[in-house]
C-alpha cells in the first residue's frame, strides 16, 4: 500500500472541549497515509476531554514545539480554539507555518487560532458560520463551501466536511 505522506510530520493542537471528530478523523487519516502526527496541548501527557467526551492524551507540550520540525499544522475546532488562540506560542507557531508556506489547515472554529495569529488577511477561507464575521473582520475572504484551498491554507466548515478537508490536505502534498 502506498504511503504518500511517509516523510511528513504534522502538528495538531488539543485542549479541553476540542471537537472530537475534527481532531481524530484527520489524525487517523494522516497516519493511514504514512505521516507522523504530534498532538500538542498546554501540558505534555495530559488527557483532554473532547466536546463529546472522547479523550485525547497530548504527545507534547505546545511550548516545546518548533514549526521547523513539521510540514504542516492542523487546527481542530470545538470550544478549545477560543482558549488556545490566546496562547502566544500557538499564535507564533501558526505564523511560522504560514510564513514558510507550510500547510495551515483549520476546520470549524479552528479558524479562530489562525485569526488570532493574524495569518488570514486576503486569504480565501471557510469555517463554521458562527465565526464568519470574525473571519471577515480578520481580512479573510469568506466562502461557504465544504472545503476552500488557497495556496497553503486549507479550511472546512464542520465535521460533515471532513472527507473533503482530509482529501484537500492529502492533495496539498500530491
Amino acid at each position: 500500500m502506498s504511503k504518500p505522506l511517509a516523510d511528513k510530520r504534522f502538528l495538531f493542537f488539543v485542549g479541553d472541549i476540542y471537537e472530537d471528530l475534527e481532531l481524530w478523523y484527520p489524525k487517523l487519516r494522516l497516519i493511514e497515509a504514512g505521516a507522523e502526527v504530534v498532538v500538542a496541548g498546554e501540558e505534555a501527557g495530559k488527557k483532554y476531554a473532547g466536546k463529546h467526551g472522547y479523550p485525547c492524551v497530548s504527545d507534547a507540550a505546545i511550548a516545546d514545539m518548533n514549526a521547523a520540525d513539521f510540514d504542516g499544522v492542523v487546527l481542530p475546532g470545538g470550544f478549545m480554539p477560543d482558549k488556545l488562540r490566546r496562547n502566544d506560542k500557538v499564535k507564533s507557531l501558526i505564523r511560522e507555518f504560514a510564513g514558510a508556506d507550510k500547510l495551515v489547515a483549520a476546520i470549524c472554529h479552528g479558524g479562530w487560532m489562525a485569526i488570532s495569529a493574524g495569518v488570514y488577511g486576503g486569504v480565501r477561507v471557510t469555517g463554521s458560520p458562527g465565526i464568519k464575521d470574525d473571519l471577515i473582520n480578520a481580512g479573510a475572504l469568506w466562502e461557504f463551501e465544504p472545503v476552500v484551498v488557497d495556496r497553503h491554507f486549507v479550511s472546512s466548515r464542520n465535521p460533515d466536511d471532513l472527507p473533503a478537508f482530509c482529501a484537500a490536505i492529502l492533495g496539498f502534498y500530491a
